[in-house]
């Protein structure tokens, strides 16, 4: 007979615990008899993982079917509002912060705007006063925010400290992640931007079936993330995907083109009646566009490239001169998709890399 080492039945412990709490997660709510098929332990094993589950409050027991016929089965429900986290995005002009359950169920959304000019402390007074209105405004307590995540533009290295802004003044050197902690006294993380609109693409929208990703962040500011085998790729120093930065692609210079003597709506929406003087400038911008993303599909060689942004909304107008160029320039043209998000999807990539910390650090998923 084996015999068990100092230590083992701790570690087994936690690993049906792990397991227990995953296929709820999964199933929403189940019965004893369906936890132990679906974790292949026994009834009372499931048993006592639930009572222990349920006095950390993680777990509730839910009533009875009442279609059931004869005695009716236990059933329990994972607890998604044992917690929450906030993702946030601190943008050029734009706070946008989202609150959601241990579910990755959105319950609040919160914006403000902000001069593109702001100084960097005046833009972290604005983070952090959306972020609690959006917490406090959907009556949760502050004490509940197990975990934060802010996205911003610039390179983000791993600690969530911004190496490099060149858009943001006095951006270079901030840290982000230190600073967001103080909000709600919890783990706090950061990210680029656009790396964390593709994790939300790959999460709930364009590429939830795509391994390997570029997306490309279209509006006021040009920017790109990268997933490779499903996993954000930030690179060694988070500057993976900041081919913007090079001068000779010309991101920055055809974001500002674009509007030079216009809003991007107004040119947008002249394109569509036809104007060809504005059809020649989305031309332009989208000709830019597709050299930079050109240089990553081919470098990547992804599934699947996720044109997303604030001006990703403007539909074919856009996307379809982005194509269209993409083709000229790739040996081989990935799938081009709209991003599902718009300028969602910053805040709700920082929502899913919250709950990740959570799901790994806390519920020890």
């Amino acid at each position: 007979m084996t015999e068990l080492r100092p230590g083992d039945a701790s570690l087994l412990r936690k690993v049906n615990t792990q397991a227990t709490l995953r296929a709820l997660r999964r199933e929403g709510v189940a019965t004893l008899t369906q936890l132990g098929r679906i974790t292949g332990l026994s009834r009372q094993t499931v048993e006592a993982v639930l009572d222990e589950l349920g006095e950390r409050g993680y777990v509730r027991e839910v009533p009875p079917d009442e279609g059931a016929m004869g005695r009716p089965a236990r059933r329990f429900g994972f607890r998604a509002d044992a917690g929450y986290v906030v993702g946030v995005e601190v943008g050029g002009d734009t706070i946008v912060a989202a609150l959601a359950d241990l579910g990755g169920e959105v319950i609040a959304w919160e914006r403000a705007e902000v001069d593109s000019d702001a100084a960097a402390h005046e833009r972290l007074d604005a983070a952090r006063r959306t972020s609690l209105a959006c917490v406090d405004g959907a009556g949760v307590a502050r004490t509940r925010v197990w975990a934060v995540a802010a996205g911003t533009s610039g390179i983000v290295d791993r600690t969530g400290r911004v190496s490099l802004s060149i858009t943001l003044p006095g951006w270079t050197g901030v840290d982000l992640a230190g600073l967001a902690r103080r909000w709600f006294g919890c783990t706090a993380l950061a990210a680029n931007d656009a790396n964390l609109a593709a994790l939300a693409e790959h999460w709930r929208g364009s590429a939830r079936h795509a391994s390997d990703v570029v997306y490309v962040m279209m509006g006021r500011r040009v920017g790109a993330g990268i997933l490779i085998g499903g996993r954000l790729h930030p690179g060694r120093g988070g500057a993976a995907g900041e081919i913007g930065t090079l001068r000779q692609v010309g991101w920055e210079d055809a974001a500002r083109e674009l509007v030079k003597d216009a809003s991007a709506a107004g040119v947008f929406e002249a394109a569509l009646r036809g104007d060809r003087d504005a059809r020649r400038r989305v031309d332009r911008y989208a000709e830019t566009l597709a050299i930079g993303a050109s240089a990553l599909a081919l470098a990547i060689d992804p599934d699947l490239l996720v044109l997303g942004g604030g001006y990703a909304r403007v539909g074919d107008v856009l996307l379809e001169p982005v194509r269209r160029h993409l083709a000229e320039l790739c040996v081989s043209v990935p799938e081009v998709v709209a991003s599902t998000f718009g300028d969602e999807g910053v805040a709700l990539g920082a929502v899913r890399l919250a709950l990740s910390h959570v799901e790994r650090e806390i519920l020890g998923l």
